[in-house]
Order: structure tokens, then sequence, then C-alpha cells
């Protein structure tokens, strides 16, 4: 997950920088990060509708968690039956926490790329199913990331977006379309496609 400097809020635990899962074969199993107030898990009730959206379970697809964190997104995704799970991270000890966690879980279906997000876009050929976007409010990396990752994602993939505003101007200057939408607390979020898909 991405960095952000606001408080925390519901849908994660803070006194001891813990997450839960909360679906698949790891639901309630608890993940770690590093002790930092940039870090920003995505809330569960955020987690719930976003699988809600995508439908439970992921079997058979291909994710990709570009802005990993404290990897809230990707383990779940993993959880849920990805058949892989690819976590960009740049920063060494939220590495770090994130090889434990795979560690701890058995993961092995996840795999991390300790680098940034363009270096990622700039050495990966594969094609994801389902990518997780979301960078650091405070940055300016949604729209040059959105401009970049068409060629990534599968004929029928999708996007997920979180952002600190309301990002739809942003995905459409960019060549995607918001299909799904919504909004918690200081949070905007939703599924992107890309123009024309079905």
């Amino acid at each position: 997950m991405s960095k952000h400097s606001k408080p925390s809020r519901p849908g994660h635990t803070n006194d001891a920088n813990r997450i839960r899962i909360i679906g698949g074969v790891w639901r309630s199993r608890v993940i770690d990060f590093p002790a930092s107030e940039s870090l920003r898990p995505t809330p569960n009730r955020v987690r719930e509708t976003l699988f809600n959206w995508l439908g439970q379970t992921l079997h058979g697809r291909r994710c990709l968690d570009l802005f990993s964190g404290s990897g809230a997104l990707g383990f779940e995704a993993a959880s849920r039956g990805a058949e892989k799970v690819v976590m960009v991270e740049k920063e060494g000890q939220v590495q770090k926490a994130l090889r434990k966690n795979r560690e701890t879980l058995a993961a092995t279906n996840c795999h991390l790329f300790a680098g940034n997000a363009d270096a990622f876009l700039d050495q990966n050929r594969e094609k994801f199913d389902v990518i997780f976007l979301d960078p650091p409010f405070a940055s300016d990396s949604l729209a040059p990331v959105l401009k970049r990752i068409h060629q990534h994602l599968s004929p029928d993939g999708v996007v997920y977006v979180e952002w600190g505003d309301p990002f739809s101007a942003i995905a459409g200057e960019c060549d995607w379309q918001t299909i799904k939408q919504g909004k918690a607390g200081v949070v905007h979020f939703g599924l992107l496609s890309t123009k024309g898909a079905t």
C-alpha cells in the first residue's frame, strides 16, 4: 500500500502495526508492517468492497501490487487464490516485513520486486489481470503511472485505484474509464478498465 501522513483510520489495528486478512485461505491471519505513520493500509471495509467487485475469488488471476507497502492488498489477493502476485516496494524495512509475512504465510504465489514502480514497469514484460494502484496521496505519481500501465494489463484486466481525491478526471485524461467507484473517509477508490472494454 501507499504511504500517507494522515492519522490512522478505522479498518486496521494500530497498536502493533498489524492488519488482518479478511478472506480466503488465510482469513483472520495477521500481517505485521513497520511502525510508521506514513504506511496507510487499505481499511477492511474498502477491501471488502473491492473484493466484492472482483468476485471474492481470484483463482487463476495474475495480480500486481505496484505500491505494496503493508502488503494488505497483495496478500489478500494471494489468500483468495491468485495464481501470482507481484509486490513492488522500494523501502528496505518494508521489504523485510513483506518477506517475513510471505514466509510466515508460506505465500509461494507472492513475489517481491525490490525497487520503485518506474523501475518495475521499465523491466516488466508480463500482463496482469488485476493491478492494484495505490500511490502515496501526497505524491504526483498517479497520472504518470496511469499513462504507463496499459501495456501491463491483460485484455480483460482491471486496475484498482486508491487516491486522496476524486480520480475520474485523471483516469479519463490517461485513457481509462471508471467502472466502479466509492468513498470511505478520505479515501476515493474504484476500478478502471481500458476505454472500450466490456
